[in-house]
């Protein structure tokens, strides 16, 4: 794996490392509080160690901007599990160019939780192509929040950005 840059030159996307942990942690603890979903029910250090402990299981990646971590994506052969940018960063590209990552490396598709209640996640998946397939009523996931499953369908790699 090695870094990629993005269509914006000053955002370079590369592997995590296990000392990206904590900022990797610090954007989805950022990214969670203004978000419209439910809060965390973890607090900062929560996350960070389950990050920690969970990280050899997916694929991680960060997205820089001048050597800062802005946002992450971490998935498996079939699940996009969090993609989270820096509030200070979002809407200028980083989280389509996670995705854009995601969709080139995971060709045969792959599907992702989003909470109900979460209308913008949801129209930034739509808008690139994934769909929803599947709705709950949350008694599956901590928060107890409705929530539904997008898919990406496999052979779309290159879809809209």
């Amino acid at each position: 794996m090695t870094p990629t840059e993005s269509s914006d030159p000053g955002l370079l996307l590369r592997p995590a490392v296990p000392d990206d942990v904590p900022r990797i942690a610090a954007v989805q603890v950022a990214a969670r509080a203004v978000a419209a979903m439910p809060p965390g029910i973890h607090s900062p250090e929560e996350v960070r160690a389950y990050l920690a402990a969970n990280f050899g299981t997916a694929e991680n990646w960060v997205a820089e901007t001048a050597g800062q971590v802005v946002g992450y994506a971490r998935f498996t052969r079939t699940w996009l599990n969090d993609l989270y940018v820096d509030p200070a960063h979002q809407g200028t590209g980083v989280g389509g160019a996670l995705l854009d990552l995601v969709k080139a490396r995971l060709g045969d598709g792959f599907s992702l939780w989003v909470f109900e209640q979460n209308t913008p996640a949801r129209a930034f998946y739509a808008a690139r192509g994934l769909v929803e397939r599947e709705h709950t009523d949350g008694s599956g996931n901590e928060e107890r929040a409705p929530d539904l499953r997008m898919e990406w369908p496999a052979g779309s790699v290159g879809g809209s950005s």
